[in-house]
């Protein structure tokens, strides 16, 4: 059988490839990309000759089946994303589950991760952390999304498209408080840049700006905790950002450790007395 390469490139500057990343690249009989005129900028700018499949979002349900027959078949094939790692937000998942259960030899070969890039500058805290992926675009989702971070002491990587990042960073101030926030853009591209600072402060910063490119955004939950807040003041506070009674009730329990019709009834209360 040939083996399935899981190789990491670029994601900006072209220098951020691995030489053994480029060897593999050269030596496998196939490369299945993500978008293949993207990745043959990278391919011509080393001199990498090996044919290239398109494998995306799109087609992967029925590519992946050939690919695998490939594999059976004794040739290697690379897998590459448009940028960073394959499967981490990007294309992959089903390629690689089908050759773990074919017992095909998948090798990683590691290098460039947008998330990765972006927690080792972040000066945060990264003995434990979350990376959760895209920032959903509906908004309850993304709300709900925002929420269950709250209650974790925790550092969190998400991507955001450059349309919604003021949004976001300004939801997450409305919902998790003032908290540490670092959004980096374009990174290791000509413009890249990273703005830090508090919730509040970033989010103003963005409001009156209009972002391009790739976006990380690192967020530090848990800093803000006071013992001397209240559970009346922690709704009220909800209420007016604009939640709904359930997500502000499934939150407080989380926060405050009591039970879920406790919060409800409560959240009802202060709702209420506020007559929103």
């Amino acid at each position: 059988m040939g083996r399935l390469y899981i190789v990491s490139t670029p994601i900006g500057n072209l220098e951020d490839i691995t030489i053994r990343g480029l060897r593999v690249l050269k030596e496998v009989s196939i490369i299945a990309a993500e978008d293949t005129r993207h990745s043959r900028i990278l391919l011509t700018h080393y001199a990498v000759m090996t044919p290239l499949t398109s494998y995306h979002e799109h087609n992967e349900k029925e590519k992946a089946p050939e690919l695998i027959e490939m594999l059976k078949s004794g040739r290697d094939i690379a897998l590459v994303s448009d940028a960073g790692t394959p499967g981490i937000s990007d294309p992959g998942y089903r390629l690689i589950r089908a050759a773990v259960e074919a017992g095909i030899r998948v090798v990683p070969i590691p290098g460039a991760c947008a998330a990765v890039a972006a927690l080792s500058v972040a000066g945060a805290p990264i003995d434990e952390f979350t990376f959760r992926g895209f920032v959903p675009s509906a908004e309850a989702q993304r709300r709900s999304f925002i929420l269950e971070m709250k209650a974790a002491q925790r550092t969190f990587v998400i991507y955001d498209s450059p349309r919604r990042v003021a949004r976001t960073v300004s939801e997450l101030f409305d919902l998790l408080g003032d908290v540490d926030i670092m959004v980096c853009r374009e990174l290791t591209k000509l413009h890249e840049e990273i703005i830090r600072g508090k919730a509040k402060e970033v989010a103003s910063q963005l409001s009156q700006r209009t972002l391009k490119g790739e976006i990380v955004i690192v967020v530090r939950t848990g800093q803000l905790k006071d013992v001397t807040l209240t559970i009346d003041a922690e709704i009220e506070r909800l209420l007016k950002a604009g939640l709904s009674v359930k997500e502000i009730a499934r939150s407080a329990a989380h926060e405050f450790g009591i039970p879920g019709g406790e919060a409800y009834r409560e959240v009802l209360r202060i709702k209420e007395r506020l007559g929103i």
